[in-house]
């Protein structure tokens, strides 16, 4: 794991980012203290189109609008 200081830190930031970016993990310190970590943040779990619609579906079929139609939700949202 790399070590690097705050004020190198600000001025390569963009350099450690891309270091970041391809899995590594980086202490920033401020005197010599560490103070904070870079590292990847995890993949994103994709999920499965017809799971998401199985839970819209769902979710649809446990609430009502009550009457409202979507397009009045969207107006009043406007307001």
């Amino acid at each position: 794991m790399t070590t690097v200081g705050a004020y190198e830190a600000k001025t390569h930031l963009a350099q450690l980012l891309e270091r970041v970016a391809k899995g590594e993990r980086i202490v920033i310190t401020k005197h010599g203290v560490p103070v904070a970590v870079l590292e990847p943040v995890p993949p994103a779990r994709k999920r499965d189109p017809q799971e998401v619609v199985a839970a819209l579906e769902e979710f649809g079929s446990r609430h009502s609008l009550e009457g409202l139609n979507l397009r009045d939700l969207i107006e009043e949202g406007r307001m």
